[in-house]
């Protein structure tokens, strides 16, 4: 039987299913348009710098104010929108208003005092994480991560604005709007660069951050919630906020710490090693955007809404069913990816000043990362539905596992696959995330429907 047909097999008729992949496909087809334009400026940019010393120096810098973002205002999204969909179930609008504008302003003034924090020590630890960078890369990175903490706000702020859209069912528009952001790179690259170098990647992205935010939060006033930054009062609804928000943002932290990990060894491999990985993750982070993006995005108000009703028969069977289905469509992406990764490579990247040699070497790395997809992608429908059911201490001790992990893996890979090795430890630890979040969710799943 067809991939296609085991896919139609796997909806049965049911309506909440439908309307999942509705908005799903609405989302991956807005990411597909996206994530083209993020190629094209991919592809802009290593013809332009390559795998150069100031690349590496560019994608340090970029490397905290990401994770800033991540650790932030997505824990804080994941910690909002459960309660956010049952204070507008039962308490209407306005509640879920101040709810709102209460969660954004905690939400700023945490990016704010992260990224004060961040540039006050960054000559601290920006030698630890590039350790092995000369001293006149190392200060410019530090110089290219402070000109980018601008980020940290706006799209802290954007990142917010798309998740209230999202909870209203609005999934199309606001996943089109992060394309602002690689135009503006694209064209920011291919004008200033003479006259600016590396600095050119620095003004177009905060050039491109600056419309993103505008686009989303003009979308979310036209849905009728306002971007505010107003307290109301440490609610109810605000401490249920609060008391979930703690465990996301230290897993976060954790997932961050991995990712810092990985950067860091790969900055003790020969120069390069680090865009090496990058340039790699690129194609890998596109699938997993798409569709662990796309599916974690759809299926979130679908279980918040389903969990506040108590409907356990109708949560069984969406888990099972998305399970199913992720990885029905995301293993054969996976097998593609590794067969043909020196090809597309070669395709992608070898021109300019990314030579032969350069793709020889990001080829075994984009190789190793594919192996996580199918894993990844199964595994966020069952990361959405624990944080759904606000067991988010659970997805702390899934972090912490992951980085113990990571580290380990690291140290024993690299040497015998140098870069790449760093790549295939990540996947090992998806693999390991897969089976723990598996074995939670049906522990914390009712079996039987609740009065």
């Amino acid at each position: 039987m067809s991939t296609i047909a085991k896919i139609g097999q796997l909806f049965n008729g049911a309506s909440v299913n439908r309307r999942i992949f509705r908005a799903a496909a609405s989302v991956t087809a807005a990411g597909i348009l996206v994530k083209l334009v993020a190629t094209l400026k991919e592809v802009s940019v290593a013809g332009v710098y390559g795998r150069s010393d100031a690349m590496d120096a560019f994608l340090t810098a970029a490397l905290i104010p990401g994770l800033l973002i991540n650790l932030i205002s997505e824990s804080m999204n994941q910690a909002l929108v459960p309660t956010l969909i049952r204070v507008r179930e039962r308490e209407g609008h306005e509640s879920a208003q101040r709810l709102l504008s209460n969660a954004t302003l905690w939400m700023c003034v945490l990016l704010i005092a992260a990224s004060a924090g961040m540039a006050l020590t960054a000559r601290e630890f920006f030698p630890v994480i590039a350790s092995r960078f000369p001293a006149a890369k190392l200060d410019l990175s530090v110089r290219l991560f402070y000109a980018l903490l601008p980020v940290v706000l706006l799209t802290g702020i954007a990142t917010n604005c798309t998740a209230v859209l999202n909870v209203f069912e609005k999934f199309a528009w606001p996943a089109l709007a992060p394309a602002t952001i690689s135009i503006s790179i694209i064209v920011g690259v291919l004008v200033l660069n003479g006259r600016f170098g590396i600095w050119a990647m620095v003004y177009s992205t905060l050039a491109g951050a600056l419309i993103h935010t505008a686009v989303v939060t003009r979308m979310m006033n036209a849905q009728g919630y306002r971007l505010s930054l107003r307290w109301y009062g440490m609610t109810e609804a605000t401490r249920e906020v609060a008391h979930q928000y703690g465990p996301v943002l230290l897993s976060g932290a954790v997932a961050s710490s991995g990712l810092l990990v990985d950067q860091a060894m790969a900055a003790m491999l020969p120069a390069g090693s680090v865009s090496a990985l990058v340039y790699a993750n690129r194609f890998v982070s596109v699938v997993l955007w798409l569709l662990a993006g796309a599916v974690s995005t759809a299926v979130t108000p679908y279980f918040s809404g389903m969990i506040a009703r108590r409907e356990w028969t109708s949560c069984r069977r969406t888990l099972r069913t998305w399970v199913r289905l992720t990885a029905l469509v995301s293993a054969p992406v996976a097998v593609v990816l590794i067969a043909g990764s020196h090809l597309l490579i070669r395709i992608a990247f070898q021109r300019g000043a990314f030579g032969p040699h350069d793709a020889a070497v990001v080829a075994p790395v984009l190789a190793m990362y594919a192996m996580q997809i199918p894993f990844f992608v199964s595994s966020r429908v069952f990361y959405r539905f624990l944080i759904a059911m606000r067991r988010t201490d659970l997805i702390l001790y899934c972090g912490v596992l992951n980085l113990v992990l990571d580290i380990v893996l690291n140290l024993i890979l690299m040497r015998w696959y140098g870069v790449a090795g760093i790549a295939l430890a990540t996947s090992l630890w998806t693999v390991s995330t897969f089976f723990f979040l598996w074995y939670w969710t049906a522990r914390v799943l009712p079996r039987e429907e609740q009065p």
